[in-house]
């Protein structure tokens, strides 16, 4: 006759006039979880599903609302023109100039910011009063100031860029735990050694993050200078289609600028779950 110890319920024994719970199998239950590569778009699928089937009822006026027939055909004619190509690669070299600028100075502003409190103090409330003003207030400003050309683009689209990137940058290192600042000195860390050793592996969620943000305000940024103070880029081109009433290549231009900014954006998040495998954080 076996014998079992009173501290220790049994599975399914009754103690106290409670059931003992069940364990259940997690780790098992995590194993079968499917991963649906295409989830994703079933979303925008069943969007254009629903509006072609509008515009083939003809409930609404081409001019206003082009079919996705229609905006697929005008991307193909652009496409073999060579224009919207053109364009795109004007644009791309734009927002990539001015997101490495804009996104490198808040990097830097936010390591001095962060490590220093001194620099924090002069420099922190100045970026916190001027991050609140909208792109289209300045834009005027850069127009007069550096004309139309290139650098007044660039200067807009850093400027963007260069918040998000900061503030995250600040914030993560302050998020870091005190006590390893302790240990660095026991170490005899020196001020690059903590950075590159200690700060930036500990905030790299925070910096991650930031670079995303920061990609996709210099696409906001690039929109606002092109459709402002341009004669070339996929804004000019949008900008240009509706003084013609051209919605359909209006659709392409959005639909390159959300295709691009979504590609941008998917390519940080590969380079997030690879570098922050480390991490055992909640996932749904």
């Amino acid at each position: 006759m076996q014998s079992s110890s009173p501290d220790v319920p049994v599975v399914g024994q009754s103690v106290g006039g409670l059931e003992a719970p069940v364990p259940k199998a997690r780790s098992r239950r995590r194993g079968n979880r499917r991963t649906w590569p295409f989830v994703g778009a079933y979303l925008p699928v069943t969007v254009l599903v629903v509006w072609q089937g509008v515009c083939s009822l003809q409930l609404v006026v081409p001019a206003i609302l082009p079919s996705p027939i229609q905006i697929a055909d005008a991307f193909i004619q652009l496409t073999r023109t060579g224009e919207l190509l053109a364009d795109l690669k004007i644009s791309l070299i734009r927002v990539i100039l001015g997101f490495l600028l804009g996104a490198g100075l808040g990097l830097i502003c936010g390591i001095l910011a962060g490590m220093y409190r001194r620099f924090e103090e002069i420099v922190d409330p100045t970026v916190q009063m001027l991050r609140t003003i909208p792109h289209l207030a300045i834009t005027p400003l850069f127009i007069l100031w550096l004309g139309l050309g290139e650098w007044s683009k660039d200067v807009l689209i850093a400027t963007g860029a260069f918040f998000p990137m900061y503030i995250n940058t600040f914030m993560g290192i302050r998020s870091v735990d005190a006590k390893l600042f302790d240990v660095a000195r026991v170490l005899q860390f020196s001020r690059l050694q903590q950075v590159s050793k200690l700060v930036l592996p500990a905030a790299l969620p925070n910096l991650l993050l930031g670079l995303r943000l920061s990609i996709g305000v210099s696409w906001l940024g690039l929109v606002v200078a092109e459709l402002l103070g341009s004669s070339s880029g996929v804004g000019y081109l949008i900008l240009n289609a509706q003084q013609f009433s051209q919605t359909d290549v209006v659709f392409v231009g959005l639909i390159v600028f959300a295709a691009v900014g979504k590609l941008s954006d998917s390519l940080v998040r590969v380079l997030e779950h690879r570098l922050l495998r480390w991490r055992d954080s909640y996932t749904g």
